[in-house]
């Protein structure tokens, strides 16, 4: 048992952590088998999105989710169906401050 007070208040947020984790995880399972058992873009699109969740929330490492998704796009490639991805494209965009906008004006008369 924990004695002191941060300790206790670890000991408690690990255990909140971990059943929140093991619902995702149980969910990914479920869906994964539903999958297996009935392979179609339906089902592989909401098997990629539970992978997807669990990625983002640090429960699965990059690297396994994208070797998972990679098999189960396998299970379905002879049917024809288009492999599902997850497009992110960040804008880059170039700020520029108002002083020096300010000194190229002030440059130019």
């Amino acid at each position: 048992m924990p004695i002191s007070a941060s300790s206790k208040k670890s000991l408690r947020k690990s255990i909140k952590n971990r059943k929140a984790n093991l619902i995702i995880k149980n969910k990914f399972k479920e869906l994964v088998k539903k999958f297996l058992g009935q392979p179609n873009a339906e089902n592989m699109k909401e098997a990629q999105s539970i992978l997807d969740k669990a990625q983002k929330k640090g429960i699965l490492h990059k690297n396994k989710v994208s070797r998972m998704k990679s098999q189960l796009s396998k299970k379905i490639g002879g049917e024809g169906v288009k492999k599902i991805t997850k497009k992110t494209a960040k804008k880059v965009t170039k700020k520029v401050s108002k002083k020096t906008v300010a000194k190229k004006v002030a440059k130019k008369m």
